[in-house]
């Protein structure tokens, strides 16, 4: 079910560095390498196909995009949420 905008801001207050971007969420990660990087889309993407909800994914050297977004709901749902919190689990595990 597609959140409220309400819910969307109180939502985001709590996940640190992800923004709004239209009917998504958007955070940038840098990891300490390359294949850092592509471990980390592996990981996620393994833990996404589980979700069953997929996020739109950007690399760039040791920099990795990650937009969620519930497209069949239109916007934004407690799962983008979730895929953030998830996002942010995994990329801790590549702090140095």
């Amino acid at each position: 079910m597609k959140l409220s905008e309400k819910e969307v801001a109180e939502l985001l207050a709590g996940h640190e560095d992800w923004k709004r971007k239209g009917d998504a969420i958007v955070k940038t990660f840098t990891l300490p390498s390359f294949a850092d990087a592509i471990a980390f889309v592996t990981r996620l993407a393994f833990d996404a196909e589980g979700m069953d909800h997929h996020p739109d994914l950007q690399i760039s050297y040791k920099k990795v995009t990650v937009s969620w977004s519930t497209h069949d709901a239109g916007g934004l749902t407690a799962k983008d949420f979730t895929g953030a919190a998830q996002s942010d689990m995994i990329a801790a595990k590549f702090a140095r």
